[in-house]
């Protein structure tokens, strides 16, 4: 199997690529068709496999081939006589070899798969099957055939197949007496025979392509990764491409909070008052016993933003009540369209009850209320109290 070229991009010089491949370019190249691949070990795993399958079946295989050949040299005289005959004699021959090669070339197929998922993993693309027509340029095609890479490949390879040839020429001369004896047997003696001397000539190319693929795998694996190394550029066009452009993303951001500002500052008119710290921060609160299971804080500001929650209040008729401490901790503690928590209850309840009442008194229902109340907050919910201990501690 041809091992796919990765396509390094011109920007960059090889001499610069000295970072490794992101997990992004690794994924990338594996869409475009391009993992790694070991000629050897695809060489061995099919070979091996023959072998197996040789060995474990060798005495029906050759059971089965010296009765086909036996069937198909058989003459029948209906052959002669009726053409129909003749055909049926082959349909049934064709048959039985299938039979016989069919799985094994199955196996074999299976052990190609398998050596290829191995050394590379599985991947599935269309994309190489694209034409490329820079594949067309013969001046990059005689730089690829004379880079070093080619070189290497072309090196190991000869290695190997004079590695073959020497144990194939010693294996076949120690087997050529074999041969020799098989001349004078019966067909079927002649095939078990041989058969043991072609499985031991097998076993040695075997240990040949066993020992060049354990060194091959990691080492196609090990220059796949090195052909996808980046440069310190190519890393930054890919982090930007990841984050996307900076500009336009705070934009969306802006965006996205002027969005949630103007639903929360709807909110405010539906409120039931609005708890302040007069200059810093303003928290409004609605509460409906029907559907609700604790006061909900349904708009918070600080600074301008509160002024602008204070005033839309006011222009709501919505009361506005000064109370700093519990202004900070509703602030400080509960986000927007989330309950107050039940520590602050107790707090929460005074100025509810004082707003119940004043709307009950302008109503004419009920007597005024006589002050503001000033609800006491549990320890550690006021944020100027944690910032006065600490500057405390700090002296």
């Amino acid at each position: 199997m041809a091992e796919p070229t990765v396509v390094v991009p011109p920007m960059a010089d090889p001499q610069d690529r000295n970072l490794p491949a992101s997990h992004r370019r690794i994924a990338k190249a594996r869409e475009d068709g391009q993992v790694a691949r070991s000629r050897d070990l695809a060489h061995l795993l099919p070979l091996g496999a023959g072998v197996a399958a040789l060995v474990v079946l060798a005495a029906p295989a050759t059971q089965a081939a010296g009765d086909l050949l036996a069937s198909a040299l058989r003459f029948d005289v209906t052959a002669v006589v009726a053409p129909q005959a003749m055909l049926e004699a082959l349909s049934r021959q064709s048959h039985r070899l299938l039979a016989v090669l069919l799985p094994l070339g199955l196996g074999l197929a299976a052990a190609a798969t398998l050596a290829a998922v191995l050394s590379g993993g599985w991947n599935f693309s269309w994309k190489p099957l694209a034409p490329r027509y820079s594949k067309l340029n013969p001046i990059a095609g005689f730089a690829r055939l004379f880079s070093g890479a080619q070189f290497g490949d072309a090196l190991k390879a000869s290695a190997l197949a004079l590695v073959l040839a020497v144990l194939g020429g010693v294996a076949l001369g120690r087997a050529l007496a074999r041969f020799h004896d098989a001349l004078a047997m019966p067909l079927p003696a002649a095939l078990a025979h041989t058969a043991q001397a072609v499985l031991f000539g097998l076993w040695w190319l075997l240990l040949p392509l066993a020992a060049f693929a354990a060194v091959d795998v990691p080492l196609q694996r090990h220059l796949w990764l090195k052909r996808l190394m980046m440069s310190r550029e190519e890393a930054k066009q890919e982090m930007k491409e990841l984050e996307g452009n900076l500009e336009v993303k705070a934009k969306v951001k802006a965006r996205m909070r002027e969005m949630v500002k103007r639903r929360m500052l709807a909110n405010v008119p539906k409120a039931d008052l609005v708890v302040m710290n007069p200059t810093h921060y303003a928290v409004a609160l609605k509460y409906d016993d029907a559907t609700m299971a604790a006061p909900r804080v349904v708009a918070k500001g600080a600074d301008l933003l509160a002024m602008k929650i204070r005033d839309i209040a006011r222009d709501a008729k919505v009361p506005v009540l000064r109370s700093p401490p519990l202004a900070r901790a509703l602030y400080a503690h509960v986000d927007i369209d989330r309950e107050v928590p039940v520590q602050l209850f107790a707090a929460v309840a005074q100025v509810l009850a004082y707003v119940y009442q004043l709307r009950a008194a302008l109503a004419g229902t009920a007597p005024m209320p006589q002050a503001v109340p000033e609800p006491a907050l549990p320890p550690g919910f006021d944020p100027d109290e944690k910032a006065q201990a600490t500057a405390e501690v700090a002296q």
